[in-house]
């Protein structure tokens, strides 16, 4: 299973063709988070269209399933939480729910923001979005 995280899905309601591209071609299923939900439709209605905003991310969260925490992903949020900040490594609360569901499903977290989440052991990450040349 692949999850994906807010940016990728942002790349998604954007047209990005790379991004496009290599979903259709992932033979895993291809799902995302209540988390990335919240955050996609806050960000509709931010915009200056929420209305069409939000009906495009109607639309993307149509075609994905939305993962929601089980006592596996909030046992393993609640470690994470404790183990990052006794070692002064913090995690934002949502960024660890991503994270924690993706290890519940033993799920490849698709982010460009790979470096953030290495801070957490285990959790294997890769990224759809092209790096741009310096």
């Amino acid at each position: 299973m692949r999850i994906l995280d807010t940016d990728h899905c942002v790349e998604l309601l954007r047209g990005n063709d790379a991004v496009i591209h290599r979903r259709g071609e992932v033979a895993d299923l291809v799902a995302t988070t209540w988390v990335t939900a919240g955050e996609l439709y806050f960000g509709a209605a931010r915009s200056k269209r929420p209305g069409g905003n939000r009906k495009l991310v109607d639309e993307l969260l149509e075609t994905l399933p939305i993962l929601s925490p089980g006592a596996d992903a909030a046992g393993r949020f609640g470690a994470l939480k404790a183990d990052l900040e006794s070692s002064g490594r913090r995690v934002p609360d949502a960024d660890l729910w991503i994270a924690a569901l993706s290890l519940a499903e033993a799920a490849v977290l698709v982010t460009g923001n790979e470096r953030h989440y290495a801070r957490i052991p285990g959790l294997r990450t890769e990224s759809w979005i092209p790096r741009r040349a310096k």
